[in-house]
């Protein structure tokens, strides 16, 4: 069966179109990540109707973290036929970020969420269902792309979206062992998009083949209901996860298990922060560069510290996030 639109004329598959799939165009990378990309307004006034356009989506948002410190990344996902899918390639070509897979869905529209400040912290509302990246399926992932690149990253978020979404970043990652390629995984559960069940089943399997995760304590209260970090971190371990635990602790810091080392607890850095919208995916995507670029796991995870720190100074998800020199100028001064 064809699909047609409103007029009777034939939408064309989304394979279709404007679909790279030469992996000479991407060359080796550094990270790939796979999710969902989001348009992004947020309210710069409490309790007015003043927002700024901005991006979001929580693996493009540390890729291009990521980017800034100086990794190389690619990503994979689908965008709507529509000025906001055009923005995030034109984003992605301004930060560095190889869009040359990211497939354009005819069929739907680019997701979008708002933030609002209020004096309880920030709340998020999306308009994401039925979203382009929603429909990904695992033929969206190149052949060969994933096996090219020194690591892939992933969400719960990315899991999380539809069932077809899950299925893909399944695959992603069945690809990355197949080929050698360590996997990441950020357990950034949002229970609006899924049953507390499901979410608890699959993000427990997506964690036992992750290389590193990076969980939250707010999430794994929600999934297992414990608080204490050293007893989260033991039931992590009891389920089998075998690799580097990075725990993030809020406004506690980050307690860091490499499984060969003693845990070891990094205080947060303090900061005049506005908007921690995208803090936890900036802080993820200048882990991931730090580590591929050669340093120790207590050397990047305070660099990645600073890095969200330094995030929440500024509006919105991506354009408060700092550059290397931001950085390193700040850890000298603390």
């Amino acid at each position: 069966m064809v699909d047609v639109d409103e007029d009777g004329n034939a939408i064309p598959d989304v394979d279709s179109i404007d679909v790279s799939l030469d992996n000479a165009a991407l060359g080796n990378v550094d990270i790939v990540a796979i999710g969902e990309p989001l348009i992004e307004f947020n309210q710069t006034e409490p309790g007015k109707p003043h927002y700024l356009q901005g991006f979001g989506g929580d693996t493009s948002n540390a890729m291009i973290a990521a980017a800034r410190q100086g990794a190389r990344t690619a990503y994979v996902t689908r965008v709507g036929a529509d000025p906001f899918g055009e923005q995030l390639r034109e984003l992605w070509r301004i930060e560095g970020v190889d869009a040359s897979n990211v497939r354009t869905d005819v069929q739907a529209s680019t997701g979008a969420y708002v933030v609002q400040h209020g004096e309880h912290g920030h709340a998020f509302n999306y308009l994401r269902r039925g979203s382009a990246a929603s429909r990904m399926q695992p033929s969206d992932i190149p052949a060969g792309v994933i096996a090219t690149a020194k690591c892939l990253y992933a969400s719960g978020i990315s899991m999380g979206i539809s069932d077809s979404a899950c299925d893909t970043v399944f695959a992603a990652m069945a690809q990355a062992h197949e080929a050698g390629v360590p996997v990441w995984f950020d357990s950034n559960l949002r229970p609006a998009l899924w049953p507390l069940a499901r979410a608890r089943a699959v993000l427990l399997e997506a964690m036992r083949q992750a290389d590193v995760f990076l969980p939250s304590t707010s999430d794994m209260t929600a999934l297992i209901g414990l608080d204490d970090p050293q007893a989260i971190l033991a039931w992590i371990r009891a389920q089998g996860v075998k690799g580097v635990v990075v725990l993030k602790l809020g406004a506690d810091g980050v307690l860091l298990d490499t499984g060969r080392d003693a845990p070891q607890t990094f205080a947060p850095h303090r900061v005049n922060s506005v908007d921690a919208t995208g803090a936890g995916d900036c802080f993820a995507g200048s882990l991931l560069a730090r580590v591929i670029a050669g340093d120790d796991w207590p050397a990047a995870v305070v660099y990645a510290n600073m890095a969200a720190a330094l995030s929440t100074t500024g509006f919105g998800a991506v354009a408060p996030i700092p550059r290397p020199a931001t950085v390193r100028a700040a850890l000298a001064a603390a």
